[in-house]
């Protein structure tokens, strides 16, 4: 009987352990074991020195969260010799307490790692410095919320991490995220809590959507009037049927110096930026900028968009002096992200005027089509041709959306990566089997911009409700794509768009918890993806993202 009574007693403790374990994105392998690893004395951090950069910062910030956050002492020692760790880096030490220990393992995944937590001490292999990221984050997450947010908490007297095996990997190489500021300007201290949300979730991708009709978000440097008149408009509110504009000046834009700080906080959470210029549509903003030579009818007046939809006020292609802009545009934005990736947009390009442009027409002609949407193609072309001219530490390459695919795309290569929105699963599989990368970022159900409930104190935004937490998550990415397409699949990506969206409060709110959804399907393998198990986990976040500061959707936490 007593034995019984043993088991019993050990039974509930290991699933006690098990329901503390509430991890976002869930890991593609993990063993929930005996015990626990206590935080306690002095806690020393041993890692090697690896050929890529950033292992030492990656050290350096976690340390420095620990002791801000627990008071527990942490310190780090970096190791001189040996790629493989083992015990003996414990006799190896002076003093004999070192406790988490990180290994090289060059044939793992870029962004893969191990971790195993034992009551002795703590162990992570990786590849890269993003893989140590990603394993700090998920310890991180095995403790007290506080940890993640960095905020302290003197009502927690234990800091432990139960002990767990791990093996862990992404599914997708694009876990993205897409904010609108071109219709409402937010602000870089906003823009940072969105990167910790993000680098909290895993995710790698910050598309910033920063132009549009209604602003020009970003300063350049050759163009000063794209701030100096594009970033402000005559209305805070965007009219839209009986809402009309409210006359009040409003706007905002990022110098250069922001954008760099911005740069660089999103570097240290492996966060890569896509610049999104749009451009040639959805730029009335740079039109009234530079109406003399951006425009089709320099004649007419010219202002920063005060409503939402599509304006029709589009870039003249056929003027040289647009197309340098384009490409002087471009330059300035190498120059400020270095990253892989620039967006151009392409969507919901109105070619009303170009029709009515006697230059358009003669060009349209000369590049022998009767499909204004080629002109567009013919524009980014020479954008891509002026691309592939700059020393390889400057290239970039382009994302368009799926809209670039009405028109012949073949001036363009098969070398672009096409963001598939609309029509989102049949758009991706068209560009796969051009032979182009694709991104899925389907507008239903993934705009996380849209009500993510029917309850009235759901607050003002596009769509009925319906896009919830649930339906979000139950999205399967390449579902009943053909294998031999898979590899044109880079990810995936959530986006919110800002036409109703004034405070950035309400995009918190919208897009939490929804992101992490998206998180998950970027990560986790889809056969271990559960909405009913994500739900369960979903509980703890509640307390992270009061601790961090950020609204969110209350309705579904208990």
């Amino acid at each position: 009987m007593k034995k019984i009574l043993f088991a019993l007693l050990c039974l509930f403790s290991l699933t006690g352990i098990a329901q503390e374990i509430s991890l976002i994105p869930q890991p593609a392998v993990m063993k929930v074991n005996d015990g626990k690893f206590l935080f306690k004395g002095k806690v020393v951090v041993c890692y090697p020195k690896i050929k890529e950069s950033g292992i030492d910062a990656v050290v350096e910030n976690f340390v420095k969260e620990m002791n801000t956050t627990t008071g527990v002492k942490v310190v780090k020692n970096r190791l001189k010799n040996g790629k493989k760790l083992g015990f003996d880096v414990l006799k190896s030490n002076k003093k004999g307490d070192a406790h988490i220990v990180l290994s090289l393992d060059e044939n793992m995944g870029a962004e893969a790692y191990k971790l195993s937590v034992a009551p002795e001490r703590i162990d992570i292999t990786a590849a890269t410095a993003a893989g140590f990221f990603y394993a700090f984050q998920t310890l991180k997450q095995l403790m007290p919320r506080n940890v993640m947010a960095g905020v302290p908490d003197e009502n927690v007297k234990e800091w432990s991490v139960p002990a767990v095996f791990i093996e862990d990997e992404p599914r997708f190489g694009w876990r993205g995220f897409m904010l609108d500021e071109g219709r409402h300007f937010y602000g870089k201290e906003e823009i940072k809590k969105i990167l910790d949300v993000m680098a909290a979730y895993k995710m790698n991708r910050f598309h910033w959507h920063l132009t549009e009709d209604q602003g020009w978000r970003i300063e350049i440097k050759k163009y000063p009037k794209l701030t100096e008149v594009g970033a402000w408009r005559d209305s805070k509110v965007l009219g839209w049927g009986d809402v009309k504009p409210d006359g009040q000046r409003y706007g905002g834009y990022y110098t250069r110096k922001d954008v760099k700080e911005i740069v660089e906080y999103a570097k240290e959470r492996f966060i890569e930026i896509v610049p999104e210029v749009d451009i040639p549509g959805h730029s009335q903003a740079a039109v009234a900028s530079y109406p003399e030579f951006l425009s089709c009818d320099p004649e007419n007046k010219h202002e920063v968009w005060l409503w939402q939809g599509v304006s029709g006020d589009v870039i003249n292609v056929a003027n040289p002096k647009a197309v340098q802009f384009a490409k002087d545009v471009v330059d300035e934005l190498i120059e400020l992200f270095p990253f892989g990736y620039i967006h151009l947009g392409g969507d919901e390009c109105p070619t009303g005027k170009w029709e009515r442009n006697a230059e358009c027409q003669a060009l349209l002609k000369e590049i022998g089509s009767t499909n204004y949407r080629d002109l567009q193609i013919h524009f980014y072309r020479q954008i891509k041709e002026h691309i592939a001219q700059k020393p390889a530490d400057k290239q970039r390459k382009l994302i368009f959306w799926n809209e670039v695919l009405h028109g012949n795309t073949e001036p363009l290569g098969d070398d672009i990566t096409i963001m598939a929105w609309i029509g989102a699963d049949r758009a991706a599989v068209d560009a796969a089997k051009r032979g182009m990368n694709t991104i899925l970022s389907p507008q239903i159900p993934y705009y996380i911009n849209r009500r993510q409930s029917k309850l009235e104190t759901e607050p003002l935004s596009q769509g009925y409700g319906d896009e919830t937490v649930e339906r979000v998550y139950s999205y399967k990415p390449m579902n009943d794509v053909p294998a031999e397409l898979h590899p044109k699949y880079m990810g995936v990506q959530a986006n919110f768009w800002t036409e109703w969206v004034e405070e950035p409060e309400v995009v918190q709110y919208l897009m939490l918890p929804r992101l992490a959804a998206v998180a998950e399907a970027g990560w986790t393998p889809a056969e271990k993806r559960d909405y009913n198990d994500f739900l369960q986990r979903l509980q703890g976040e509640a307390k992270y993202y009061q601790l961090k500061g950020v609204d969110y959707g209350k309705h579904v936490f208990k």
